[in-house]
């Protein structure tokens, strides 16, 4: 088997490939020949040894695949050799193998691709638990997506779109708009170029109710003026590298509400919870009504490149490491 190794803290040019004997699978635990291990954000946060949680390296890092069960240990029932699988693992997926515990994997519906699938999870679930956990949507509300071109803001706009919203899709070029418009933006704005408050409040007449900003920095403070009464930012991570700071009266104006979303701590906290969200967003996707995109596929040795293009906001959509 080959996997990513980052052998110390620092850049994702860092990164090395290493070649190891495949893995066999011990009790209640399988072997997933891995088709494709998602890319996110927090990747790149561990391998710099910046994120909250710090793991000592070596660690390979990936939080999310899919691929094909090969082998099944003692105990585990329900899982078979054949079997196309999904998981959200933490660390590890950037891989050609994986072991994981039996009830760590998900059916991937017959109708969806390992690569889509490997992509899914993290950004799928962030966006659902946003908006059907800590917030409602309802149908018709006005919702301002933040970093629109990424995986985060895809999802973000898709299932917006699928619980009846009307979707602005901000974003820092003209082609992260239009894969933004292709998923379902009613409308969107050039937020490098474009004055994003006047520009939202614009379109929306007189203010949005809700704001999905994965991005942070500078755009955040005029996101919050964009809203309406009783509109809702949700804070869901800071891509753009600064965290920024709230003028409290902007959330008292209006009866606003800023709203935290850290859907991986609460996933691991609640373990029976997260299947329940994850089935639900895996219906969506087979009953047709949420559409992910194909993400771009690249190898095993581009990882550190990848991390890399994550980091300078690069990167259109999701991107899937292939063994």
């Amino acid at each position: 088997m080959r996997r990513v190794v980052c052998e110390e803290w620092g850049s994702p040019e860092s990164l090395v490939v290493v070649e190891e004997e495949d893995l066999e699978a011990s009790p209640g635990r399988v072997v997933v020949d891995v088709a494709a291990g998602g890319v996110n954000f927090v990747d790149a946060l561990f391998v710099a040894g910046t994120y909250q949680i710090k793991v000592p390296p070596p660690f390979t890092p990936g939080s999310e695949c899919a691929g094909t069960v090969v082998a099944v240990g003692d105990g585990v029932t329900g899982v078979a050799v054949g079997d196309r699988v999904l998981s959200s693992l933490g660390l590890g997926a950037w891989a050609s193998q994986v072991s994981l515990a039996a009830e760590s994997v998900t059916p991937v519906p017959d109708d969806l691709d390992l690569a889509t699938a490997a992509a899914l999870v993290q950004s799928y679930c962030t966006a659902w638990f946003a908006l059907t956990r800590r917030t409602t949507v309802a149908e018709g509300d006005q919702v301002l997506v933040l970093g629109a071109g990424g995986g985060v803001g895809l999802a973000a706009i898709d299932v917006a779109r699928c619980l009846g919203a009307k979707v602005i899709a901000a974003a820092s070029s003209p082609e992260k708009l239009a894969d933004a418009t292709a998923i379902g933006a009613a409308a969107t704005i050039a937020y490098e170029d474009e004055d994003l408050k006047a520009r939202a409040r614009e379109l929306f007449g007189g203010g949005v109710d809700v704001v999905v900003d994965p991005v942070g920095g500078s755009h955040t403070e005029p996101a919050l003026r964009s809203l309406g009464v009783g509109g809702r930012l949700l804070v869901i991570g800071f891509a753009s590298g600064p965290i920024p700071s709230l003028p409290a009266n902007q959330v008292l104006l209006n009866n606003r509400t800023v709203v935290g979303i850290d859907w991986g701590a609460w996933a691991m906290r609640n373990a029976a919870d997260q299947t329940s969200l994850l089935d639900e967003v895996l219906a969506a996707v087979k009953d047709g009504r949420l559409h992910p995109s194909p993400p771009t596929q690249r190898p095993l040795e581009d990882a550190g490149s990848v991390l890399r293009d994550l980091l300078d906001r690069k990167l259109r959509g999701k991107v899937v490491l292939t063994p």
